[in-house]
C-alpha cells in the first residue's frame, strides 16, 4: 500500500501532466479539406473555421489590419483566457 506522501506525489505528477496535455491540444490545429472543397480549420474553438481558399487568402492578407484592430480596441474585447492578452 502506498503512503500517503507518495499518493500525493502521484497526484501532484498527474495533474501537471493533465495540464501538459491541456496546453498541448490547445496550441495544436489541424487542416482538412471540407465535402465542398473549402479549409477548415480545427482547434480554434467548439467547431471547426471553414473557408474557401480565396476567402482564407484575403483573409491572411488582412492579417496586419486584424492585428491592429486588436491592439486598438484590446480594452473593450473579451478574451477566454487570461494569457491570450
Amino acid at each position: 500500500m502506498a503512503t500517503l506522501e507518495e499518493m500525493q506525489a502521484e497526484l501532484e505528477r498527474l495533474k501537471a501532466e493533465n495540464e501538459q496535455l491541456k496546453t498541448a491540444r490547445q496550441r495544436a490545429g489541424s487542416f482538412k479539406v471540407s465535402e465542398k472543397g473549402a479549409v477548415s480549420v480545427y482547434g480554434l474553438g467548439r467547431f471547426p473555421v471553414t473557408l474557401y481558399p480565396e476567402q482564407w487568402e484575403r483573409l491572411l492578407g488582412m492579417a496586419d489590419d486584424i492585428k491592429a484592430f486588436i491592439a486598438e480596441n484590446r480594452d473593450r474585447l473579451k478574451w477566454k483566457q487570461e494569457d491570450a492578452r
